[in-house]
């Protein structure tokens, strides 16, 4: 196919290099200088941060109005085309981006949205997960998401923090991070929780919460409260 890939942030960068691939054409343009935007293509892809979908889509559309869009937003609803361009949908891939380390796109589920059957045979050509999701349901998948990958993510960093503040190297808990991601590929992650949370340790978690203020205190507490109120 010839796709037009709108964006070059670090989804676009990765969807970029799957596309290529799968032996799709692609032609990738920057937000920013839309001029340069294709009149025809099977399909155009905006890949840009949820503030500025609307606007890009809407210049990005103009005089393209019988083209194909789709867009990559977790969050973002089907409609947001309406109005701009009469064949739309939604190609989603669920995982964590960086440019510097490309990600297998065979392994990541992918939900779709939309009626034109060019956006399941795209999905298909880059990954073997695809699914087809409602925008509300979709709310949720992102919702969660942002639970099991930006909250932890945010918590590994404050772990770094009270290790750098004693000279001590992130890397040591590396081991425990591996284990912990990996026993939920055999447990629920209800079942794979441990820590004096769990069986509401007061002794432990009173003499943690002392060595923290503000923020990551309250932070500890109402986490550890969370985790022994799942656990009843």
């Amino acid at each position: 196919m010839r796709v037009v890939l709108i964006g070059r942030g670090r989804l676009a960068t990765n969807l970029h290099a799957a596309l290529e691939r799968a032996g799709h054409e692609v032609a990738s343009i920057n937000s920013r200088t839309l001029d340069e935007l294709p009149v025809e293509a099977d399909i155009f892809i905006v890949s840009v941060k949820d503030a500025a979908l609307k606007e890009v889509i809407g210049k990005a559309a103009k005089g393209r109005e019988n083209q194909l869009f789709v867009h990559t937003a977790g969050s973002m609803p089907l409609n947001i085309f309406e109005g701009h361009t009469r064949r739309y949908g939604v190609l989603y891939p669920m995982q964590t981006f960086s440019k510097e380390r490309l990600v297998d796109f065979m392994e990541i589920p992918v939900f779709i949205e939309g009626s034109d059957p060019t956006i399941k045979l795209l999905a298909d050509s880059i990954t073997r997960r695809v699914y087809a999701l409602s925008t509300e349901e979709r709310k949720y998948l992102h919702l969660a998401a942002v639970f099991a990958c930006n909250f932890a993510n945010h918590c590994y960093t404050l772990s770094a923090r009270i290790l750098e503040r004693h000279g001590l190297p992130f890397d040591v808990m590396l081991p425990l991070i591996d284990e912990t991601a990996r026993k939920v590929h055999e447990l629920h992650p209800l079942d794979a929780q441990t820590g004096p949370a769990v069986r509401y340790d007061e002794n432990v978690i009173n003499m943690q919460s002392q060595l923290l203020d503000g923020a990551m205190r309250e932070l500890y507490e109402r986490l550890s409260q969370s985790i022994h109120e799942n656990a009843i």
